[in-house]
């Protein structure tokens, strides 16, 4: 994989000084090494793996130090570079140094709907008109109903029907706890005259045994 940039990317051919004589792009991170050739840092390094000489001049580079190039870097940062959107209409031409930055605000940049289940590859500068009418589209309800829309119920949704049908079935679940425990409390009431004759009936017969000791 070539360490250095496309030299397509740039809007007019570079000098062959910034040139990398092992990938043949536009240096990247260029470092010097001891016999003052440079190369991008990640393509020497590679080569290094491999043989321990110059690319250039087959001098001995076993234990060279490489020294990075930051005039050269910021001289490249300066060059002018095509919008790597181009394909997709941005005509868009700005310093190498830039890239960053253009690519993060780029309206040609593709990118993905962020509807869940729509697998779409659109346009930054689409993505508004594609949601009007992206199938999975949804949200809720900005004003708090609840109701969780889709193109589907858009149309005919009703903020004020679905809040009182919300209200409604709340009423309905009172409605029926309240029933169920008029339930509980009529058992209770049972259970409670039933205690109540119990113990009326105890007190009776402890009456009598009170009276049959006295008259005995």
């Amino acid at each position: 994989q070539s360490g250095g940039y496309d030299i397509d990317l740039f809007v007019e051919t570079p000098d062959q000084d910034f040139i990398c004589t092992v990938c043949h792009g536009v240096l990247k991170y260029p470092v010097m090494m001891s016999c003052s050739h440079i190369f991008c840092k990640k393509c020497i390094l590679q080569w290094l793996k491999r043989q321990e000489t110059c690319p250039c001049c087959r001098k001995d580079l076993k234990g060279s130090t490489l020294v990075l190039m930051h005039k050269l870097i910021k001289m490249i940062g300066r060059l002018k570079i095509k919008c790597k959107n181009e394909v997709h209409g941005c005509s868009v031409t700005f310093p190498l140094a830039q890239r960053e930055e253009h690519v993060a605000s780029c309206q040609f940049e593709m990118t993905k709907c962020p509807n869940e289940g729509c697998t779409a590859d659109v346009l930054l500068k689409d993505l508004d008109a594609h949601n009007q009418s992206c199938q999975h589209w949804k949200q809720p309800c900005r004003m708090g109903c609840g109701t969780v829309l889709t193109r589907s119920n858009l149309d005919e949704h009703n903020c004020y029907q679905e809040l009182k049908k919300e209200m409604n079935a709340e009423k309905e679940t009172y409605r029926t706890t309240v029933a169920k425990l008029r339930r509980k409390i009529d058992k209770m009431q049972v259970v409670t005259m039933k205690i109540r004759r119990q113990l009326n009936l105890i007190c009776d017969s402890l009456d009598m045994l009170d009276d049959k000791e006295s008259s005995s």
